[in-house]
């Protein structure tokens, strides 16, 4: 049924008034303000479904019937208001003192005279999240089809209301979670890794000594030891270095030098790892040095995480090449292998801290999921990217861009810490 010009103007201020309001106890209470008004009724309520009770509580009253009614159950069997949500559709009395549906408890404890009553359950899809409810139409008239009408457009305005209230408290929710369990990760890293260094630090000097000063049969098994503890050691130093660029801790201490030196430092490195798994390795530095202001330490970093992702990836008899050159404003530096590639699915997720691609692939190759993590971030507190091109079964290609000084990196709006 259409409204009445008047009622439109009304219904439409409403809705605005509704729409702007975020707290749900103030909207609530406009709404039953425009419920009252839009229908000439003498008071209105909004009353919650509780499921686990099997029955209604007032969660919405004008003041004057708050102190005595809200919080009040209503049986959903014998009232108004639960014949409506139970039939889901409006429901209309126009003698209440002679009607079994009205539930004469409310007027017993609320000393007010019930005469007629509108209700129209909120419903939200199939889920029903209780009623609103007018009460006494003014000058002792009925409630008409337009009054009802009115209401069920008011009514689901406060079911949608309702809901993203609950849906805003259980992301406060999942957000605080969140941030707790990400202080206790934090908390517990920043102790795991204090509290392994000193005894890593003795097993790795001690083992070291040992194996300058024992017989040659014992070498390899210290050789074992110092892999292990050097491992260790890399695990708890990837840790630590994601977290402190996570909380903002990382200071980027910027010096004069060399990219070309640098990488040269690495494969000489990492070499024996690619000639042990027969890895065509092959690198193009150009002449020219590279130079920029970074932190040479977390450049060691970057490039050892990438050239290490690309051991553990490339099957053995693949080849791997590294391009390192200036560009503008840049030094870029692109590491491409013909491995195992990366699902699309994972191409999205693979800088994420401790994201594992495919489990059979870890499983096969290990690692924490740290690394390309690390490399991410120490890249991007320098103010530059890394991002990544790949194909699965055919190879990856990375690309680190690193800016020449703190101008040029301010210069592309990154956020960097010095």
């Amino acid at each position: 049924m259409p409204f009445s010009d008047s009622r439109m103007e009304d219904f439409l201020r409403a809705s605005r008034q509704a729409s702007v309001t975020l707290d749900l106890r103030e909207l609530l209470h406009a709404m039953l303000n425009a419920a009252i008004e839009l229908t000439s009724s003498e008071t209105a309520s909004i009353l919650e479904y509780d499921a686990a009770g099997q029955a209604l509580r007032f969660s919405a009253l004008p003041r004057q019937h708050r102190k005595r009614l809200e919080g009040i159950l209503v049986p959903l069997t014998g009232s108004v208001a639960g014949l409506a949500l139970r039939d889901r559709q409006p429901v209309t009395v126009h003698d209440a003192a002679h009607s079994p549906q009205h539930f004469k408890g409310t007027d017993e404890l609320s000393g007010y005279v019930t005469r007629s009553v509108l209700a129209v359950p909120l419903i939200l899809g199939d889920r029903p999240l209780g009623v609103l409810e007018v009460v006494n139409k003014r000058g002792g008239l009925n409630y008409s089809d337009e009054d009802v009408t009115l209401l069920e457009s008011l009514a689901a305005q406060v079911a949608l209301a309702i809901e993203n209230n609950a849906l805003r408290l259980r992301l406060e929710n999942a957000v605080e979670d969140a941030a707790r369990l990400d202080k206790m990760k934090g908390d517990f890293i920043a102790i795991t890794s204090h509290e392994l260094r000193t005894p890593l630090g003795l097993i790795l000097g001690h083992s070291t000594f040992l194996r300058e000063i024992v017989g040659p049969e014992y070498r390899e098994q210290l050789d074992t030891i110092i892999r292990s503890a050097t491992r260790l050691k890399e695990i708890i130093e990837n840790m630590t270095s994601v977290e402190n660029a996570h909380n903002g801790t990382a200071v980027v201490q910027r010096q004069l030098l060399s990219v070309r030196k640098i990488i040269q430092e690495q494969i000489q490195i990492i070499r024996p790892e690619f000639d042990s798994k027969k890895i065509n390795f092959r690198a193009d530095l150009g002449q020219d040095d590279l130079m920029l202001e970074g932190d040479a330490e977390k450049i060691v970093i970057i490039l050892s995480s990438l050239l290490k992702n690309s051991v553990m990836f490339t099957n053995p008899d693949g080849h791997v090449f590294l391009v390192a050159e200036r560009v503008p404003g840049y030094v870029k530096i692109s590491l491409v292998d013909d491995g195992i590639g990366i699902p699309a699915k994972d191409l999205p997720h693979i800088f994420e801290r401790f994201y594992q691609v495919e489990s059979h692939l870890t499983r096969k190759h290990g690692g924490m999921g740290l690394g390309l993590s690390v490399a991410k971030m120490l890249t991007e507190i320098h103010g530059g990217s890394v991002s990544v091109e790949s194909v699965e079964g055919k190879g990856s290609n990375f690309t680190v861009l690193l800016p020449l000084d703190s101008r040029q990196a301010r210069a592309a709006g990154k956020v960097f810490v010095d």
